[in-house]
């Protein structure tokens, strides 16, 4: 857990937007930047779950920090648009390096009789790097105030993630048993990883079916980027807007921290969850007043539960070698959902996310039915 929440412990993430903003890009080159960092994590996420297969799933995760730092150092030494768009590339790396491998490691790392503690371990791992964000922010406000700019809550985030990296260079790792234990075949290679994995998630109904709900679930949490602008619309006062976004996180994350002990609900449980975190976000959107915005924390919180649970699920539910590999297949298919969310807030606001939440709240029952 220590690793997780150092691992979103990146004051950086706070400003980064200003920043870009405060060089004098334009909202074109800002939302190109995006881009970049969104299509460069596509491309890359299933590839380097096979990467992380081959090659060992801790080599994977702590390059992914180290590739994650080395973004934040170029843009404390190259503030520009060219700069910024190196970084995010680095990052978006580091970060599909990440994806599936760290749940891998942490999954195969327990021994099959006691896999029931990988419920518990997700659910602090994500409540850990939630709640990181306060502090986060909080240094970053506090570097800031002392007039030195952006440079140094570059640079303090370029050790945090150095340090990251270097505490997850302990945690155990054990590789799945070979398909042939006497070693008489050559070990499968990364094109081999590739397509095993891949045709786990696509081929096997138990995975494939988890799988899709984890995505649209998982890609939903685009909203969180959109909390902000919820509350600005919902008049919010502008003073206390961050301290409605960080109790919003704060709440999202005692959910994902009672995730765990959810893990053996029955589909029913739950479904009832999710419906509930969904009606507390239509009557939001409903009222859209300053106190929905206790609402819109409410979802959150049912909703990290629920999504908590099925990740769980998903590892359960993977038989072959090519964990890491299925595993980034669901965060591919989760990016793609992301910015089918961006794209319908920019049509509809907040009822198209509403409309794919409850979407997964209908579907939950069968997914959860499948054998």
């Amino acid at each position: 857990m220590a690793v997780a929440f150092l691992a979103d412990l990146v004051p950086v993430y706070a400003l980064y937007a200003v920043w870009f903003v405060a060089t004098g890009l334009s909202e074109a080159q800002v939302s190109a930047l995006f881009a970049i960092w969104s299509v460069v994590g596509l491309v890359a996420e299933v590839p380097s779950g096979a990467l992380a297969d081959r090659f060992g799933r801790r080599r994977a995760v702590v390059t992914a920090y180290v590739g994650q730092a080395a973004a934040y150092a170029v843009w404390a030494l190259w503030p520009t648009f060219t700069g910024f768009a190196a970084g995010f590339a680095l990052w978006s790396l580091g970060g599909s390096l990440e994806s599936g491998a760290k749940e891998a490691l942490l999954y195969d790392a327990l021994a099959p009789g006691e896999r029931w503690r990988y419920a518990r371990i997700a659910s602090g791992s994500s409540a850990a790097g939630l709640l990181a964000q306060v502090p986060g922010a909080a240094l970053a406000t506090l570097l800031w105030a002392t007039g030195g700019g952006f440079a140094p809550v570059a640079w303090l985030s370029v050790g945090t993630c150095l340090v990251t990296a270097a505490l997850a260079t302990r945690l155990p790792e054990v590789r799945p048993e070979p398909s042939d234990p006497a070693g008489d075949e050559p070990e499968p290679g990364w094109f081999a990883a590739l397509r095993a994995g891949v045709a786990e998630a696509a081929a096997h109904p138990p995975v494939r079916a988890v799988l899709l709900a984890v995505a649209v679930l998982g890609g939903v949490d685009a909203l969180e980027e959109y909390f902000p602008l919820l509350a600005a619309d919902w008049s919010v006062p502008t003073s206390t807007i961050p301290a409605a976004v960080v109790a919003t996180a704060v709440t999202g994350a005692a959910g994902a921290a009672l995730g765990g002990a959810a893990a053996g609900w029955g589909r029913w449980r739950l479904t009832a969850t999710i419906a509930a975190a969904v009606v507390a976000l239509v009557v939001a959107a409903t009222l859209a007043v300053p106190l929905a915005m206790v609402l819109v924390a409410v979802f959150y919180g049912g909703y990290r539960l629920v999504l908590v649970v099925l990740e769980v699920r998903l590892q359960d539910r993977i038989t072959g070698p090519s964990r890491a590999t299925v595993t980034s297949v669901s965060g591919f298919a989760t990016e793609v959902v992301g910015l089918a969310v961006f794209g319908a807030w920019a049509v509809g606001g907040i009822w198209p996310v509403v409309a794919a939440a409850a979407l997964v709240t209908v579907l939950l029952p069968r997914v959860l039915r499948t054998p």
